[in-house]
């Protein structure tokens, strides 16, 4: 099935996705310190190590969850697996649960559920989503789509003028 294209489509590079976790990076250094980085699979992966190595952390831990079927159906947010037993019964204190977006909420509610304690940072937030995490960098509209680079391969991309002919 091919993605519809959405009202507005917002592309992140290599390089514009690694200085963007860095600036999270930098807020969140502030707000620490973090005994462990929760990445949230898989969009989280990336970020989170990134951040982890900014922020020179080194238990890394997963958070699995499922929030679309296919690439481009949204489903109910489903949980697949739990943080480590370890940082579960601790409630996330001292944890950093880092994700790529947040879009409707969903996940950081799940999130929030299992690790109370924890802080939730995001690359990118909706509208939606943004009040649901502590932390984000750029906020992009709810219509957006975005396509982050492990999604992506080098194509042209038609100008947004000529996008409406």
């Amino acid at each position: 099935m091919t993605r519809p294209e959405p009202a507005k489509a917002f592309h992140v590079s290599w390089d514009q996705l690694h200085r963007d976790a860095r600036a999270l990076a930098w807020k969140l250094s502030a707000r620490g310190p973090f005994s462990s980085v929760v990445a949230v699979t898989r969009g989280g992966l990336v970020p989170a190590a990134i951040v982890a190595r900014e922020l020179d952390l080194r238990l890394v831990d997963t958070f699995c969850v499922a929030s679309y079927v296919g690439e481009s159906t949204r489903a109910r947010t489903r949980l697949i697996k739990g943080a480590s037993a370890e940082v579960a019964a601790a409630g996330g204190e001292g944890a950093l649960a880092i994700d790529d977006l947040a879009d409707t909420g969903g996940t950081a509610r799940l999130l929030r559920e299992a690790l109370p304690r924890a802080l939730v940072a995001t690359i990118y937030a909706k509208p939606l989503g943004a009040p649901c995490v502590d932390e984000y960098v750029t906020e992009v509209s709810q219509d957006t789509w975005i396509y982050f680079p492990w999604d992506l391969g080098l194509s042209f991309q038609a100008p947004i003028a000529e996008r409406g002919r």
